[in-house]
């Protein structure tokens, strides 16, 4: 479906062949019973190539199935604490952070409060700062402890490998 009078024509081991007539460069790609791909239509003249186009596109899903199963997904996982939380239990969940983090997710630490607990949220941000100090080894705040409505949360992000040799 080219349907310009001349194209720039690539051969099939990325030779040169010079300006031809599309018509002309048809039939080259048909004797060597492969393809003619238009690679970059905007250029003048056109520029195409003689390829296996079936090959090429098996190729390009290959490099990028490749490419996806090599990527890391982060995932957002949530700890949920309370302001009225016991030192063993802060302890369990520090613990639960850590193992999160060193996986390499990030982790949302949470505290909902109740009836008169919204009168004293600052004793929740001091909860949430004690919690941090048990995992700030590992992990690093990506967001501060705010009050957010009847919620206060934090995002910690796991520590870079740099700066976990410096400490």
């Amino acid at each position: 479906m080219i349907r310009h009078p001349e194209v720039r024509l690539i051969g099939a081991d990325g030779a040169q062949l010079g300006i031809v007539s599309s018509r002309q460069a048809l039939e080259m790609a048909y004797q060597a019973n492969l393809d003619l791909v238009e690679i970059s239509p905007q250029a003048t003249p056109p520029v195409c190539k003689i390829m296996d186009y079936g090959k090429f596109r098996f190729e390009t899903l290959k490099k990028q199935k490749e490419a996806k199963k090599n990527q890391k997904v982060i995932e957002l996982k949530e700890i949920w604490l309370s302001m009225t939380i016991d030192v063993g239990d802060l302890n369990v969940k520090a613990k639960q952070a850590t193992k999160f983090l060193s996986q390499g997710n990030k982790v949302k630490v949470s505290i909902r409060l109740r009836g008169r607990q919204n009168a004293h949220s600052s004793l929740g941000v001091d909860v949430m700062n004690e919690f941090f100090e048990l995992v700030k080894s590992v992990a690093a705040m990506e967001k501060k402890p705010t009050l957010e409505g009847r919620n206060i949360l934090m995002i910690l992000v796991p520590l870079k490998e740099d700066k976990k040799a410096a400490k």
